[in-house]
């Protein structure tokens, strides 16, 4: 186990590096928190860099023990398709040059369309530019940790939701949000087949767990989330309950995502992974609750917080 070493966060801003955060800082761990604008946090050093900037990326990592790569870029196909595979070089070679692991915080859009439940075997048959994009940058890193040049870990969640996770989550954007606003919830596609989302104070204590322990690199994993996933209907009931908000909902149907998405960026973008709200889309996470005794939060009580966090703010 690695106590008291330096941990590099890569994206600190985002969705994710906030949310690890706080179970760093109630770990002990010393942090230093890298993003283009770094928001200050007591007891952490802030360090000002773009990924892209190669020089400046080395720098960021120098003195590290653990690097979390836990960025976020604009949704956005030529975006990732310029950007992701410098990035990845540039934190690989980084890290190899400051002996860091590395800790990839990753996404499962390079499994395209899976029958059944997706899990850290699944073959890579991305149907999307941006699971292209995600394919290769986890091939770049599957073949450096093959080779042994690097330690390092990737770790899959699927979409997320929870307290203070706002506009990078459909579930929050669609639902909650909308609910908060006394306005539909709003669903994708189809309401009516079993999702499976990831509650985003588990991954981070799953991440957590994972970068602690020797034995977890050199591997892929998929971070806990419950099984057998709820429909969008029940996460919508669900939800309703708890946020004192009507039940319900309107579907946006796949021809209207691309008819709007001729005008919206972000919706022409979401388009492309149909896919995932079209068909049951189911993750298996049963290696990580085996190797590490840790079940997923309830959809119950995972909600309710979720809830609470929403009609506070």
């Amino acid at each position: 186990m690695t106590h008291n070493l330096l941990n590099v966060l890569l994206g600190a801003n985002g969705t994710i590096g906030s949310a690890l955060i706080p179970v760093l800082q109630k770990n002990g761990e010393p942090m230093r928190l890298v993003s283009r604008r770094p928001m200050k946090v007591d007891g952490a050093e802030t360090f000002v860099a773009d990924a892209l900037d190669r020089e400046r990326l080395f720098e960021a990592v120098k003195g590290s023990a653990v690097v979390y790569l836990v960025i976020g870029l604009l949704y956005d196909s030529k975006t990732w398709e310029k950007d992701w595979p410098v990035i990845m070089r540039n934190v690989i070679d980084a890290c190899k040059s400051s002996n860091a692991k590395l800790v990839f915080f990753d996404n499962v859009y390079m499994y395209g369309r899976v029958h059944g439940y997706m899990s850290e075997t699944t073959p890579y048959k991305p149907v999307s530019r941006k699971g292209k994009v995600r394919a290769a940058i986890a091939t770049m890193l599957q073949n450096e940790m093959k080779e042994g040049t690097i330690k390092a870990i990737i770790a899959r969640a699927v979409d997320f939701y929870g307290p203070n996770v706002t506009d990078k989550s459909a579930a929050g954007v669609l639902v909650f949000s909308n609910m908060k606003k006394k306005k539909k919830a709003q669903w994708f596609i189809n309401a009516n087949v079993p999702r499976s989302y990831s509650y985003v104070p588990d991954a981070v204590a799953a991440l957590y767990k994972l970068a602690k322990s020797e034995s977890a690199y050199g591997q892929v994993w998929h971070l806990p989330a419950v099984k057998p996933p709820l429909t969008g209907k029940e996460f919508i009931e669900l939800a309703a309950k708890y946020m004192g908000a009507s039940d319900k909902f309107k579907v946006l149907p796949k021809f209207v995502l691309k008819l709007i998405g001729l005008f919206n960026p972000f919706l022409r973008e979401i388009y492309e992974m149909h896919y995932q709200d079209e068909y049951p889309f189911l993750f298996d996470s049963s290696k990580f609750e085996r190797e590490f005794w840790m079940q997923p939060t309830g959809y119950d009580e995972a909600i309710k917080t979720t809830a609470e966090w929403y009609l506070a703010h």
